[in-house]
């Protein structure tokens, strides 16, 4: 059997994929930008840890900024495609 993903955004980090027999689509993280956040999430268990809150209250502030683009252009792709949202 062979089965194939429909890219539906232009190849980036973070890109928009329809995978066969799924309801809707998804995002294709490249492994560096999930090195990336996985270090991010390191260096915030270590603040934690050392208890410097501030650090740590910016470094959630950048994750939820840099995960929030990619939902937002998660959401455009969707939109420009007519596809339903699963949230």
């Amino acid at each position: 059997m062979t089965l194939q993903a429909e890219l539906l955004s232009p190849p980036t980090n973070y890109a928009v994929v329809q995978l066969p027999q799924r309801n809707y689509p998804g995002v294709v993280m490249q492994g560096d930008s999930l090195n990336i956040l996985k270090e991010q999430a390191k260096r915030m268990g270590r603040l934690l840890a050392a208890m410097e809150l501030e650090e740590l209250a910016d470094e959630i502030e950048y994750l939820t900024e840099q995960l929030s683009e990619v939902q937002r252009h998660y959401e455009r792709v969707c939109a420009e495609r007519n596809s339903a949202l699963p949230y």
